[in-house]
């Protein structure tokens, strides 16, 4: 039955990041909490929370039931003239949890067009005072979407190569250290009167190999921008509701963002919203009597009711006492593994930060998204039912909250055992 189903998806799906003629695709019929189920009944451990979406499991049972609720109640409505209930509530309870100078909610459907509607409104804001800056200031090795404007800010390599001539211009600085802050804010003080605005994922680079940089180092940075006037939009897409240890990396810096952006876990991975929050004074600037000064963006389903109702449940669930007990001791369990990897041989470059933890497999090539063992050991580790997802020879775990202790151990105990194995 399992090959009927492939067979069927095969003949009419083109399914994302995918060589299609050297990869296939695995049916699920169902998932709970944190397993998911193929149509033969064997059970995966979701290691990697669905792209690291999902929250609190699979097939949450409260949010099902909020979903359930607004479905019945009000499904869609324009958000062009009209609101409703859900999307205020939303807006309401996320900007109490964020910096104090986040007043200001944009609702759109996923991560990219979060970072396409805060590049807009960086660089409309300049525009609509008169002015004209359109340089923009990114890390290397980021990453902010598939989007034009989104892979402009993100690391240019084989992803992007065939659009190169259709992007727009960005100076790339290193993510901060120590070492690199004073060259940094060099590059940005010769740039700072055309510079629209620096973006930035906070902590954990995750697209670009779950790369983690220093707190103090960010907030250093952020700090020197504040200084030059430079709006800062904060990519929290990856990295928000709890995946750092904190509700969101935000809390663990000094200094706070203009713009903020959010998608994966806001609706604790049951659909698509994206969201950009801003300060009052970038709102302002589209604030006025001519229309021409408004933000032009917007899409069908812009604060969909069903999703500002899945949203609403999860951070229900988020702000739970257990949730957090979840988080810290997950966050506690990676770190005693942490300690046994690395005196392991082939693993390099140890590092966690809350949830995440990640290791180079150190097989004789290149760290690298196209490291030929990426396919190998999602393979091996599929055979013994738990999902990992390596990005060439990184390997991470992000699980979800709900992660029962035995799973994360037995997880832990197969990495270990797979790293004997002649691979």
């Amino acid at each position: 039955m399992q090959q009927q189903w492939i067979d069927r998806d095969v003949a009419v799906n083109w399914h994302p990041y995918s060589q299609m003629k050297t990869t296939l695709h695995l049916p699920i019929k169902s998932a709970k909490d944190a397993y998911l189920f193929d149509m033969e009944g064997k059970r995966y451990l979701d290691m990697i929370s669905s792209w690291w979406v999902t929250l609190h499991g699979h097939s949450n049972s409260y949010i099902a039931d909020r979903v359930y609720e607004q479905l019945n109640t009000l499904e869609q409505v324009i958000f062009a003239g009209f609101t409703h209930q859900s999307a205020i509530e939303l807006s309401e309870r996320l900007l109490a949890l964020l910096p104090s100078n986040q007043k200001k909610v944009f609702y759109s459907d996923n991560g990219s067009t979060a970072i396409e509607v805060a590049l807009k409104m960086c660089i409309q804001f300049s525009f609509n005072q008169g002015k004209k800056k359109n340089k923009i200031i990114a890390f290397k090795n980021g990453y902010h979407g598939d989007t034009f404007g989104a892979m402009s800010v993100s690391a240019r390599g084989q992803w992007t190569l065939p659009f190169t001539d259709l992007l727009f211009d960005v100076i790339f600085i290193d993510p901060p250290t120590s070492e690199n802050l004073g060259e940094s804010k060099r590059i940005i003080s010769e740039n700072a009167e055309d510079i629209a605005c620096f973006i930035y994922e906070p902590l954990v680079q995750g697209a670009g190999g779950m790369l983690m940089h220093a707190a103090e180092d960010l907030s250093e940075l952020m700090r020197y921008c504040r200084t030059l006037g430079i709006k800062m939009i904060q990519d929290e897409v990856f990295v928000g509701f709890g995946r750092t240890g904190t509700l969101f990396a935000a809390d663990q810096l000094s200094e706070s963002a203009d713009l903020m952006c959010f998608s994966k876990g806001l609706t604790g991975g049951t659909m698509p919203m994206g969201i950009t929050t801003c300060t009052d004074e970038l709102y302002q600037a589209f604030y006025s009597e001519d229309k021409k000064l408004a933000l032009f963006h917007g899409h069908s389903f812009t604060a969909n009711p069903i999703a500002c109702a899945a949203a609403l449940a999860s951070l229900d669930l988020l702000m739970l006492d257990s949730t957090k007990k979840n988080i810290s001791r997950i966050e506690r369990s990676h770190s005693e593994f942490v300690k046994i990897l690395k005196g392991t041989l082939k693993v390099e470059k140890v590092r966690q930060k809350g949830t995440i933890l990640a290791f180079d497999w150190n097989n004789g090539q290149k760290t690298s998204y196209f490291n030929q063992i990426q396919d190998k050991l999602f393979h091996v580790f599929m055979n013994k039912g738990i999902l990992l997802r390596p990005m060439g020879n990184v390997v991470y775990l992000l699980p979800p909250y709900c992660i029962k202790q035995e799973d994360l151990e037995y997880t832990y105990k197969t990495i270990l055992e797979v790293l004997d194995q002649d691979i």
